[in-house]
């Protein structure tokens, strides 16, 4: 079986066809060894703050010393990161092999699992398969009948933030829901409770003592905020301080929980010091929790609060970062959400909006939030057809920061896309604010540029140099080809050969050119001589746009990424106008930075 097989078998069995309940798991399990009994856990349920729980709690668990498991869902950009082991995700050959290991025996089964009891089977398996110490594992849906409470008893057992959810599947009532999800609570284990309606602690509270459960609170009040800006917050629990690169105050509250579970933990004879604990915090990583994926002007953020709660708390946390701004919002809701309450209560900090369709059967079309959006909140709107074209014309509005939000769904599409539609939108703004300097002055700060490239040591130690023609306004290095030639330095030029490949090469005579791809001029390889990386000693490169540590946007096809990335032996200079000058480039993995990027003005060293 290969991943994409092991993908398309699971997501052909969808949950919602199927009833509620854990005797399939309990089958498939037992079918597969039980591999659940071998394994020690802290089982995580709620309605808003598990991930991030789960998130404070594995990764100072590992910072300790312990294998750790985490098993969360839904996934943001890959099937494989709902397993982790010690912070990466599972392989995709290994998903595939544990997939086929449940498929034969599910396939055996009269009443086949769903998709979410096929995952929590390949949890099993895999956590087991690499020797967990604990492993924390996330609710998918409820509770006492999520396929993940098919675990024994747990070493905690954590209720986090309850609100009404699902009411279809879990109850119309907090009481209700809260008895659902405190099905996870079982004899032998202990349990910590996050601050929770009345409802909700009395619920929980006759569930431990009819089950013979100690029952421990998270008490925030033992937390002190200390700062917090928009790469996290500071704190002090106990005299001790922390800091999470969480923003908001539901992520203290969540802190909170995740440190009473610690305290539980280490009274069981867990040993997890105070350094690991804060080492931990400090380096999770929880993506799409107001997470900052841009931080320059304009900022954006990404959240992926799909329901009034977790609106509420992003639309304060907001309040407390731009207490003066209106935000631009981004939004795509699914239809079965209360999205009308979640617009009312982002109303009040929005400036304008960008409405689009999640990747979601259960979608609400974007023309259609577009028009509640103009009913109930009353600002400027627009819809798009794509998520790439919801990020662009976001991007374009006169209000910043820019927070998309409303559904997991949508979130994980947007992480994947952001890069390249942020380096589109910055590469038209560099280049037009280049368009915008009048011929004069391009050929005025192209000489300038050239004065100080031959100012530099590495122009002066060259012998060959790969440079350029200039093209769509570009820094014309005429000038500087004439006098390095007259000095005896060799010029060669980039070719491209097809869709991919760039090669270097030096025309026999001046006329040895000819138009090439995109209107270019470069030698005519039937007189010209190939130049190969290592002979070239300097590369002066083209850029779109740059910044002052030396990231740099080319023109988008590619080809001197690829190239530059053969030239061992070369110093290679960006030269642009200082009009181009990015406060920082988006850098990709297939980007190379620069040595050096030369403009009229200075030259910007790493």
């Amino acid at each position: 079986m290969t991943y994409e097989e092991a993908i398309e078998y699971i997501e052909t069995k969808t949950w919602s066809t199927t009833r509620l309940g854990l005797e399939r798991t309990t089958e498939l399990l037992k079918r597969l060894g039980d591999p659940q009994k071998k394994l020690r856990f802290i089982h995580v349920a709620g309605s808003n703050g598990k991930g991030s729980t789960c998130s404070m709690l594995e990764s100072a668990l590992r910072q300790a010393g312990y294998r750790t498991g985490l098993y969360t869902s839904p996934h943001l950009m890959s099937f494989c990161e709902r397993f982790q082991v010690n912070g990466e995700w599972i392989r995709p050959d290994a998903l595939a092999s544990f997939t086929e290991q449940v498929r034969e025996q599910a396939e055996q089964m009269e009443d086949h699992p769903s998709q979410f009891e096929i995952s929590t089977a390949i949890a099993m398996l895999y956590f087991l398969s690499e020797q967990c110490d604990i492993v924390i594992l996330e609710v998918g849906m409820g509770g006492e009948l999520d396929s993940t409470n098919v675990i024994p008893a747990p070493e905690v057992a954590v209720i986090t933030n309850i609100s009404l959810e699902h009411t279809e599947y879990l109850g119309d009532s907090l009481e209700k829901i809260a008895a659902t999800k405190g099905g996870i609570i079982k004899t032998g284990s202990d349990v910590v409770l996050y601050p929770n309606e009345t409802e909700v602690e009395d619920t929980i509270t006759a569930i431990c003592r009819e089950r013979k459960t100690p029952l421990y609170h998270a008490d925030p009040s033992r937390l002190t905020k200390r700062s917090a800006d928009v790469h996290g917050q500071s704190f002090v629990y106990d005299n001790k301080e922390y800091r999470i690169p969480l923003t908001g105050k539901y992520q203290l509250f969540n802190a909170s929980v995740a440190l009473k579970v610690l305290e539980v933990l280490r009274s069981r004879g867990w040993k997890i010091p105070e350094e690991a604990v804060a080492d931990g915090f400090a380096g999770l990583s929880w993506p799409a929790r107001m997470e900052m994926l841009w931080e320059e002007d304009p900022l954006f953020f990404l959240d992926g609060g799909h329901n009034p709660q977790c609106i509420e708390a992003l639309a304060g946390n907001l309040k407390e970062l731009f207490p003066k701004e209106k935000i631009t919002f981004l939004l795509g809701f699914l239809g079965d959400k209360d999205y009308r309450r979640m617009l009312e209560i982002l109303k009040d900090t929005a400036g304008s909006v960008v409405c689009v369709t999640p990747n979601s059967s259960r979608a609400l079309p974007g023309e259609e939030l577009l028009q509640q959006v103009r009913e109930i909140m009353g600002c400027p709107a627009v819809s798009a057809n794509t998520i790439e074209e919801g990020i662009r014309k976001a991007l374009e509005t006169d209000h910043s920061p820019v927070v998309a939000v409303g559904s997991l769904y949508m979130a994980g599409e947007l992480r994947a896309v952001f890069p390249k539609v942020m380096k589109q939108y910055l590469r038209g703004k560099a280049i037009h604010g280049r368009e915008q300097l009048d011929p004069e002055k391009r050929m005025e700060y192209s000489d300038r540029i050239t004065d100080r490239i031959l100012q530099t040591e590495e122009y002066a130690r060259a012998k060959t140099i790969l440079s350029y023609h200039a093209i769509r306004a570009e820094v014309t290095l005429e000038h500087f080809h004439r006098i390095a030639e007259s000095e005896g330095k060799i010029i060669a030029y980039p070719v491209c050969l097809d869709s991919e490949t760039m090669v270097a090469m030096h025309p026999e005579h001046p006329d040895a050119c000819r138009k090439g791809a995109f209107g270019i001029r470069e030698p005519d390889p039937s007189c010209s001589e190939v130049v190969s990386p290592e002979e070239i000693d300097l590369i002066l490169c083209p850029c779109a746009g740059f910044d002052p540590q030396g990231g740099r946007i080319g023109m988008g096809a590619g080809y001197y990424d690829r190239y530059l990335k053969k030239c061992s032996n070369s110093s290679i200079f960006a030269v642009a106008f200082e009009v181009q000058k990015l406060k920082k480039a988006p850098m990709e993995d297939t980007d190379m930075s620069m040595d050096a990027v030369i403009t009229e003005k200075k030259i910007y060293s790493k």
